[in-house]
């Protein structure tokens, strides 16, 4: 891991890193999804959900692909899909302790929107720890693993790739990273979407837990 000692940026993804249980937060979205394109284009919520899924798997975002054939309103439809209930999510006293010992910047970098992202760091009580987040609106939606928001991203926050690592739990969103010269880490899971090419040589390193990562890096860069 000594590769790791001189990085002075992490960049973390939202859904699936910062906290682990993917399914109790984005399930409720994908729901909210699935009610809005029935409501908007007067599907059943059968053909309302095949039709978010294959829009994902084609654009990346379901949005993407509404966005595209269906000229949906992206701030209505972000607005609406992000209204959930967070109240189980407990605070993250490991990552907050662990976020605040790592001497380093420290962003969010997400297909979703800032509100989302205000509303997952408040609930896990890390919201005061970041130095910037980056959302779809700031590539005029152009979502992950496109290279243009990673471009704009170190743009906006003045980031040298070669001293920054970037944490995903889907694969594949790592390859522009590397591209560009990032350290890559993949959150292990067994996610379909989130493992496929998980087998590349564009992953530097895997890790099952982002504290205990962090807590790694923090031990190795005051050796």
């Amino acid at each position: 891991m000594k590769e790791f000692k001189n990085i002075q940026n992490f960049i973390f993804d939202c859904d699936g890193v910062l906290y682990s249980d993917l399914e109790k937060v984005f399930g409720q979205v994908s729901k909210r999804m699935t009610s809005y394109i029935s409501q908007k284009l007067n599907l059943d919520l059968k053909n309302a959900k095949k039709l978010q899924t294959d829009y994902f798997y084609k654009y990346n975002t379901s949005l993407n692909g509404l966005m595209i054939h269906h000229d949906i309103n992206p701030n209505d439809f972000l607005k609406y899909v992000h209204d959930i209930n967070l109240d189980f999510l407990e605070k993250d006293l490991s990552l907050r302790e662990e976020l605040i010992k790592l001497k380093a910047k420290k962003f969010v970098f997400t297909n979703g929107s800032h509100e989302h992202v205000a509303n997952i760091t408040k609930h896990l009580g890390i919201n005061d720890l970041f130095d910037g987040s980056f959302d779809i609106t700031d590539c005029n939606f152009i979502p992950k693993p496109s290279i243009e928001p990673y471009e704009k991203l170190l743009k906006k926050f003045d980031i040298n790739p070669e001293e920054t690592v970037f944490i995903e739990d889907i694969a594949k969103n790592l390859k522009p990273a590397k591209k560009l010269g990032m350290k890559t880490v993949w959150l292990i899971n067994n996610e379909y979407w989130g493992k496929k090419d998980s087998d590349k040589e564009f992953i530097d390193y895997k890790i099952k837990n982002v504290s205990l990562f962090l807590k790694e890096i923090r031990l190795l860069k005051s050796d």
